[in-house]
């Protein structure tokens, strides 16, 4: 099987990771972050180089957009710059949702002690910080 492949329907790229192919690329090249490609594939995509990666946050808030602002998204997009705003907007989210979850974390003395002795209370925990931590980066950027 092929490592990388291309749907050349939607231009996604794809990757072999174990038995499933994975999308690497949604039609746009990583700007924050690098990904391993092939250097065959690296001539195809030299067109693409200025384009940012968009993360989570940054698809969620596209959503966002195009549903309740659609104005907004429209000139973003006939400025060309809606890539890195949203590029910007979800290193943004990351930053601040990492910040949360340190701080809860400290805050409600979930530490290394109380991993090593109790896995599965630490766990519970953690996930209650994250599911808190994401909710506020989504109230305060994402949904605004």
């Amino acid at each position: 099987m092929e490592k990388y492949i291309t749907d050349e329907r939607t231009g996604i790229r794809y990757e072999l990771v174990g038995d499933y192919y994975l999308p690497i690329d949604f039609g746009i090249k990583p700007l924050l972050k690098k990904t391993v490609q092939e250097p065959e594939a690296r001539e195809q995509d030299d067109e693409q180089s200025e384009r940012p990666m968009i993360g989570r946050f940054g698809r969620a808030h596209e959503t966002y957009l195009k549903r309740t602002q659609r104005h907004v998204y429209s000139q973003l997009a006939a400025e060309g710059k809606l890539g890195t705003y949203l590029a910007q907007l979800d290193e943004q989210a990351n930053a601040m949702l990492e910040l949360l979850i340190r701080q809860m974390a400290e805050r409600e003395d979930v530490t290394e002690q109380l991993k090593a002795n109790d896995q599965m209370e630490w766990v519970r925990l953690m996930n209650s910080i994250r599911n808190r931590a994401e909710e506020i980066v989504n109230n305060d950027l994402i949904y605004v």
